[in-house]
């Protein structure tokens, strides 16, 4: 794996990570949210991985992605894929992870400028 300093600071990247809650940029989160490089979003609506639907995922459509990284919580949880058809369908990649992997793996990702956005859930 290539490491490299990232001297970008105006960037969104996970700082911490723990049991109820993630860091972004030195920002503590205790529900769920969408982090892309440049705007974290508190208003994605989903309260848990089993209340996930379609429009929660059409959400995160408009914005244009190149790739999803679906934080599941604390294990790693597949959704339907039909709940995700509409991302998979415009060319939008969509990986679940468990949430610290989703972060780690955001932040490898956002470095290398790739367009990719977190959709955590705790």
């Amino acid at each position: 794996m290539k490491l490299h300093l990232n001297t970008r600071t105006n960037q969104n990247v996970f700082t911490a990570h723990g049991a109820g809650y993630v860091m972004v940029s030195g920002q503590r989160f205790e529900h769920p949210i969408v982090v892309t490089p440049e705007q974290v979003f508190s208003d994605w609506q989903p309260q848990s991985f089993d209340a996930l639907n379609e429009s929660h995922f059409t959400y995160l459509l408009v914005m244009k992605p190149e790739i999803v990284l679906l934080g599941t919580g604390a294990q790693q949880q597949f959704p339907h894929p039909r709940l995700y058809q509409q991302l998979t369908a415009a060319g939008i990649g969509v990986e679940s992870m468990d949430t610290p992997a989703a972060c780690r793996t955001y932040n490898i990702l956002m470095a290398e400028d790739r367009k990719v956005f977190a959709a955590i859930l705790l």
